[in-house]
């Protein structure tokens, strides 16, 4: 089970199976490191909605964006990321900003060489939650009964980001 949970790094090391969570966006970008360790137990490693100004060209937030997802992977060296499929049922303008800046974390992840995994919103819920249709509190309650979270003030795009890392985790398979 322990070569399962681990991966070889480049130095020689053995280092845990991590897992990068990602709730695209280009207002507010939630991203979530978990690790899982040898008995399958998963921690939250690090946490935090990257917030974009709307007075920036929309190029210069993608590439903010896109600089927050290196810098955590760079950091936290995930080994897979899960990131949430667009889901959208109004505006099409947003819908086509948002897609840019998944395009951009894809890339990252793509880059980076981490195994990627998509979800839709039902998938993480019914991973999280049980229920596909659950709702944020249902999914947030949760997310605090799976995996211990410092008691501090979060986004609901953090939130978004743990769960879409603990379902990523959820469905790995060597």
């Amino acid at each position: 089970m322990k070569e399962i949970l681990k991966k070889l790094t480049n130095d020689g090391q053995v280092s845990p199976l991590r897992f990068l969570g990602i709730d695209p966006g280009y207002q507010r970008m939630g991203l979530a490191v978990i690790e899982k360790n040898e008995k399958g137990k998963e921690s939250l490693v690090y946490s935090d909605c990257i917030q974009t100004s709307n007075t920036l060209p929309h190029t210069e937030r993608l590439r903010l964006l896109g600089e927050a997802v290196r810098k955590t992977i760079a950091d936290y060296r995930p080994t897979h990321m899960g990131i949430e499929k667009l889901y959208f049922n109004g505006n099409q303008k947003t819908a086509m900003f948002v897609a840019e800046a998944r395009g951009v974390m894809l890339l990252c992840g793509a880059e980076a060489g981490l195994v990627i995994t998509e979800f839709t919103p039902p998938e993480i819920k019914l991973a999280v939650a049980g229920y596909g249709r659950a709702d944020k509190k249902q999914v947030f309650d949760m997310i605090s009964k799976l995996i211990t979270i410092p008691k501090t003030k979060r986004l609901d795009d953090e939130y978004d980001a743990i769960a879409t890392a603990l379902t990523a985790s959820a469905c790995y398979r060597k």
